[in-house]
């Protein structure tokens, strides 16, 4: 009898040729922690290799050893561009421990592939994977600023600071031909609207002379986030995103520029980066960043066996200190979306990291004084159509 789910074993070559079927070595039951697996190969330039199915598919695809062993390169796998006409742009939130309202992702999915990016799961509801689907099967929001402009321009509209980048990160490779990043700081600018960005990418320097502008009026601040400094750890993790020495002069420029810009140690992943804490914060503050954050490794749903896949295949004797030390910050599990928590983690080891960091920052002279944008220069966008005021 089929259940609602079912299996399908279909070769998928254009995506991945594993040498070995994906199988779990050494699972512990209860603990909801990515068991150790052979991880299949990546195709190059992507951080994940395998494509699981979405949790609300009805049909559940696995890919299997098809019992050829060729030594060839893999296909490079191609972007798929889909154009998707949202019906609002500003997504509302009332999350106690984060500092926003409001925010907006100019794209869903995230070229980068960031093999721990915990947005992965969002690409379920699009009928999609959160493995390699997340960063080739790309949506843009064509119109974002027509829209933005029309929910501006609303009576009821309360000016708070928008945040963008906190979902899939606005200045992936593919805002260099669409621009939809561009184009909402251009009505935001015009409407005297406070905006806070978050990036990876060196891209944001393009935008120099809207953001300057917005700086000088209080409207803007951007956040460059540093994972590593190891080029080749950086590149195995994110590979589509700026080299660390790129983020790293993407942050001068910034301050050069006179744009309040920070820097997020994220995520810090205990055993593989964690040493870093103090050098990154070091580097970003000769480069004029005078705000500083961090997020611990987060690993909700799919995102955990991704993880899983990618630290077999790159550090396999690290596995099982590194799930160790994350399920110790996570009262055991691999993830705890308990507000308050989620974001710093909890236990001695979580403790220790965020007193490290703090002390550091100290030290470097972080976080003395908090930019605070402003909200009492918007000036409601006119409607089209609507009466022009005479004064």
């Amino acid at each position: 009898m089929l259940t609602d789910a079912t299996t399908m074993v279909v070769p998928d070559p254009a995506l991945t040729r594993p040498r070995h079927s994906r199988r779990f070595i050494g699972a512990r039951q209860g603990e909801g922690l990515a068991a150790a697996m052979i991880a299949p190969e990546r195709p190059r330039g992507r951080g994940v290799g395998s494509n699981q199915t979405g949790r609300f598919e009805r049909e559940v695809r696995e890919t299997v050893d098809d019992g050829w062993d060729l030594d060839e390169e893999l296909p490079a796998v191609k972007t798929e561009i889909t154009i998707e006409r949202a019906r609002t742009i500003i997504t509302r939130n009332d999350s106690p421990d984060i500092s926003f309202d409001r925010s907006i992702n100019p794209y869903r999915g995230c070229e980068h592939g960031c093999v721990y990016c915990f947005a992965r799961p969002t690409h379920a509801y699009m009928g999609l994977s959160p493995g390699l689907d997340f960063e080739r099967r790309l949506f843009v929001k064509e119109g974002a600023a027509e829209l933005l402009e029309r929910e501006l321009s609303s009576p009821n509209y309360i000016p708070r600071t928008i945040a963008i980048g906190t979902n899939t990160d606005p200045y992936q490779p593919i805002e260099k031909r669409h621009r939809i990043m561009r184009s909402i700081l251009e009505v935001l600018s015009r409407a005297n609207h406070p905006v806070g960005i978050v990036t990876k990418s060196a891209l944001v320097t393009r935008d120099i002379d809207i953001l300057a502008s917005m700086a000088d009026r209080g409207l803007a601040k951007v956040a460059l986030s540093v994972t590593t400094l190891d080029r080749d750890l950086a590149r195995s993790m994110e590979p589509r995103a700026a080299t660390p020495a790129r983020r790293l002069d993407a942050i001068r420029q910034l301050s050069e520029a006179g744009i309040p810009t920070s820097v997020m140690v994220a995520p810090i992943i205990p055993g593989v980066n964690d040493a870093e804490i103090e050098a990154i914060l070091t580097r970003a503050h000769a480069m004029g960043a005078r705000d500083a954050g961090y997020v611990m490794l987060r690993l909700p749903r799919e995102v955990r066996d991704l993880f899983g896949e990618w630290l077999i295949a790159e550090a396999p004797e690290k596995f099982r200190r590194v799930m160790s030390l994350l399920q110790s910050t996570r009262d055991g599990k691999a993830y705890d979306a308990t507000w308050g928590k989620r974001m710093t983690g909890d236990g001695p080891y979580a403790w220790m990291t965020g007193r490290r960091f703090e002390v550091a920052a100290e030290r470097l002279g972080f976080n003395k004084a908090r930019v605070k944008l402003r909200t009492d220069l918007f000036r409601p966008l006119a409607r089209a159509g609507a009466q022009l005021s005479l004064f």
